[in-house]
């Protein structure tokens, strides 16, 4: 009763503008209607390529939060929402598991009205993203069927480096071929990769819906004292001790927690339920 009661007071029948061109609505209209009880609207006049596009051809200019609230800022001045959602996405080795692909999504809420923010960030090992150069139609058979192709979208392209000539969003195997053997031809090789926009990528649209899930759970943190949402992590304080040596330790040992409504903190220790770390996370004992 709480949760809806607090929830209803600052979302309760809002109009949510979702700023995006790739379809990623499908994924986040359901969860912010069913939890938050607002009325989602696309931006789909909004060109959100100009802030980036994961192809290469326009370099983003800032973060991924950056790039996320330039989306936003831009949505509710063509719509004149309060309430605007954005998503970024950023694909690369993982931070700790660098020989992995990941992908990294950020799902940023502004509420314009309430001057206040929600944002998730997830990092997950679950994509296809991978590219090189061809030569020869057969490798490149083999390289689609382990990205997923067609079901994933490809790009076709001069070189890794080269946006001169691009074909994009590429889901039939008659169409990769012929462009494939367009580039050959006249370079002699092609530069495949695949398509990472969202509405060709059904690994990425489900980690964009697990990033959607988590900045739900952020918002329904409600803060203790003036029951604002979004009660989250501000700080993360590490150096939780080694089990065997005592020595400090990557892993955190306590969070603090910011009220972006009343300003309230809150440090809460052990928050992974743990006092010790295990040796194999430890630098000392594990180098």
């Amino acid at each position: 009763m709480r949760e809806k009661m607090i929830l209803e007071k600052f979302f309760g029948g809002r109009t949510m503008v979702v700023a995006s061109r790739h379809e990623k609505e499908k994924v986040l209209q359901p969860l912010m209607e069913q939890h938050l009880g607002v009325h989602v609207a696309i931006a789909r006049e909004l060109d959100t390529d100009k802030f980036g596009t994961l192809s290469g051809e326009v370099e983003r200019d800032g973060s991924p939060l950056e790039t996320a609230k330039r989306k936003c800022k831009a949505a509710s001045e063509l719509t004149g929402a309060d309430l605007v959602l954005a998503s970024e996405g950023s694909f690369g080795a993982h931070p700790v598991i660098g020989f992995l692909p990941a992908n990294e999504e950020i799902v940023l809420l502004m509420d314009f009205k309430n001057k206040t923010e929600y944002k998730a960030k997830l990092i997950s090992t679950q994509t296809n993203f991978s590219g090189g150069e061809y030569f020869d139609w057969q490798p490149v058979l083999y390289f689609a069927s382990g990205a997923n192709f067609p079901s994933h979208g490809l790009i076709v392209r001069k070189g890794k480096n080269d946006f001169s000539e691009i074909d994009k969003g590429i889901v039939e195997w008659d169409r990769l071929k012929e462009s494939f053997c367009k580039f050959k031809d006249k370079y002699g090789r092609a530069y495949i990769e695949t398509d990472m926009r969202a509405m060709l990528n059904p690994t990425r649209m489900k980690v964009i819906k697990e990033t959607g899930e988590k900045l739900v759970g952020i918002i329904k943190n409600f803060c203790p004292v003036c029951d604002g949402p979004g009660f989250e992590v501000k700080e993360i304080i590490r150096g939780l001790a080694c089990r065997q040596c005592n020595a400090p330790t990557q892993t955190a040992k306590a969070y603090i927690y910011l009220c972006q409504h009343c300003g309230h903190e809150q440090k809460k220790t052990f928050p992974d339920k743990k006092q010790k770390e295990d040796p194999m996370f430890c630098d000392q004992c594990n180098p």
